[in-house]
């Protein structure tokens, strides 16, 4: 199941060690130390409260399968290639929305928020994400008759293959490879807070989706990595719940139902007074001053 995770952990570390040395010996300035011990606190952290937040999305998914349309037998290997593909079209959708409405966002920002983009970066993982409700995207896949356990593996599987993209050592892959799967190069791009990087390739395994949905972008200069404001801290506690803090004191402050509405659900960045700007309105304002670029020509 996705005890999975817990026994790659010593993988992981051991990727880790062996990224930090070459690191080390290539005087590449892709780790910090206070970074990663941040990131290493974040995935404890993870790994620890994941198990109650864990017990409450089997018990959903359980749930919902006692009403499922269909039984699908996991003995056919066809369900198991249907259900990766059913797994990672439901994370594409997870990962856009969690960049494009704030109350996911909240949790998700915690695996943005390293300056750094390493495998350490990878581990940086929130403590809210399945408390808060992140479950309900892959919500329909017992509904229509995939079994819990199943769908946790399939889940399992999906973050380990993502944790190896999380590098700066590998460049590109042939083109076939770059076209259909997510890959560091896809992946740095997603991290970069750079205007033209902001909330695109949120692939899981399969790149194929930004590609469809419009939401792809080649990783063309180095991405700046972090937050369009980074939070400036190491402290695990903050990191985890800085953004719910922030959206607490905008909603103590708004003016009207509506504003309440649109701090918790709209996208990152929203103010009713126009002090901060979403994705969205940076690119509007950035095509104004550039509006011979090709970016703002793309948007028009």
């Amino acid at each position: 199941m996705d005890n999975l995770i817990h026994y790659a952990i010593p993988a992981f570390v051991i990727l880790l060690l062996t990224e930090v040395i070459v690191t080390a010996i290539q005087q590449k300035d892709y780790y910090e130390t206070k970074d990663t011990l941040s990131s290493l606190a974040m995935g404890i952290g993870n790994v620890i409260i994941g198990l109650v937040g864990k017990l409450l999305v089997l018990g959903a998914y359980s749930l919902v399968y006692e009403y499922r349309f269909f039984t699908i037998d996991l003995t056919q290997w066809w369900a198991w290639v249907l259900l990766f593909f059913a797994d990672d079209f439901s994370y594409y959708w997870f990962h856009r929305i969690s960049h494009s409405s704030r109350y996911f966002w909240a949790s998700h920002v915690v695996h943005h928020s390293s300056q750094k983009y390493n495998l350490g970066t990878a581990l940086r993982q929130t403590w809210t994400g399945n408390v808060s409700g992140a479950f309900v995207f892959w919500i329909w896949l017992p509904l229509i008759g995939f079994h819990p356990a199943a769908i946790l593996t399939m889940q399992a599987i999906s973050l380990l293959y993502q944790f190896w993209i999380h590098t700066e050592h590998i460049n590109n892959f042939p083109a076939v490879i770059e076209a259909v799967f997510n890959t560091p190069s896809h992946h740095r791009v997603h991290h970069g807070s750079n205007l033209k990087y902001l909330d695109k390739n949120h692939a899981g395994v399969l790149i194929i989706w930004d590609r469809f949905f419009g939401t792809f972008q080649k990783e063309e200069e180095r991405p700046t990595y972090g937050l369009t404001k980074n939070i400036d801290s190491y402290n695990p506690v903050r990191i985890a719940f800085h953004e719910w803090a922030a959206i607490g004191r905008d909603v103590r402050q708004a003016g009207s139902f509506r504003q309440v509405v649109n701090y918790l659900f709209g996208p990152p960045g929203w103010s009713h007074d126009g002090s901060r700007k979403t994705t969205r309105q940076l690119r509007e304002a950035d095509s104004t001053v550039h509006p011979g670029s090709r970016r703002s020509k793309i948007l028009k």
